[in-house]
């Protein structure tokens, strides 16, 4: 796993999010709204969600866990508080948690540095891994959150193109594929699609080339045709990639195919 941030960038990343993600919910904040990039979740549910994520990261990484065991909760649909925890309503509890969480993870990660051995999802196996997935994990659920409240969202532009990266690396794994059978419909004769960042500086590379016209999901750092491409803010690429928002926002533009970033949007999802 090639990455073009630090580990400390992550762990400070993991902090700065979920601080940023909390004080966008100020006192009065209704945690009982639906959020409308997960339907199924009110925003209470969401928060509950990040901090047992942060948790879950933070055992495997303390534990040194190499065979994961998926926790009693795993496959419902909304997350239930486990003991100890906060409910989905009780919005100070579960700052005061998510913050709690957060740190403790971070302290766990600047221990274990980059290369101590636990299980992931990948085939890196190290806890490197961890601190770049709770990374954006955060950021994408903080615009998830902001989302709910009605507060617009802006990601700094070089965790935002890492974020890209990571997505496109996640949807190579075979694991993925395993999880989700629909990525296998992906590839097909012609489809190409280029993401283009129109608001970064130049060194940092934000276009990318998502080639599904081999065997699986093929990408890279380009500046290429393609048979559709996205052009806008990095924030909101980043955003339509991950279905935050619509593809038809007048935020972005779309160029080509608009047939196939539906489909692929449609698939290119967990």
């Amino acid at each position: 796993m090639t990455t073009m941030l630090s580990h400390e960038r992550y762990c400070s990343e993991i902090l700065d999010q979920t601080g940023l993600l909390c004080s966008a919910l100020g006192e009065g904040t209704d945690v009982s709204v639906t959020v409308p990039t997960c339907p199924e979740w009110t925003l209470g549910h969401l928060l509950m969600h990040v901090g047992q994520a942060h948790r879950m990261a933070t055992g495997l990484v303390r534990g040194r866990v190499m065979e994961f065991v998926p926790p009693s909760t795993a496959g419902q649909v909304v997350p239930v508080p486990g003991p100890g925890e906060p409910s989905a309503d009780d919005l100070p509890g579960l700052t005061a948690w998510l913050a709690e969480g957060a740190e403790a993870l971070v302290a766990v990660l600047r221990e274990a540095g980059t290369d101590s051995p636990v299980w992931t999802f990948s085939e890196d196996q190290r806890s490197a891994f961890w601190a770049r997935r709770m990374a954006h994990e955060t950021l994408m659920h903080r615009a998830d959150a902001l989302g709910a409240v009605g507060v617009p969202f802006t990601a700094d532009a070089e965790l935002a193109a890492d974020c890209v990266d990571e997505w496109l690396e996640i949807l190579t794994f075979p694991a993925a594929v395993a999880f989700k059978p629909r990525l296998k419909e992906l590839p097909g004769p012609g489809r190409t699609l280029h993401l283009h960042a129109t608001d970064t500086p130049a060194e940092l590379n934000a276009e990318w080339l998502i080639d599904l016209t081999g065997d699986g999901v093929a990408w890279r750092r380009a500046h290429e045709k393609a048979a559709v491409a996205v052009r806008g803010p990095m924030t909101d690429v980043l955003s339509v990639l991950f279905r935050r928002l619509p593809a038809d926002t007048d935020r972005i533009e779309v160029l080509g195919d608009r047939e196939l970033l539906d489909f692929w949007l449609e698939r290119a999802v967990f």
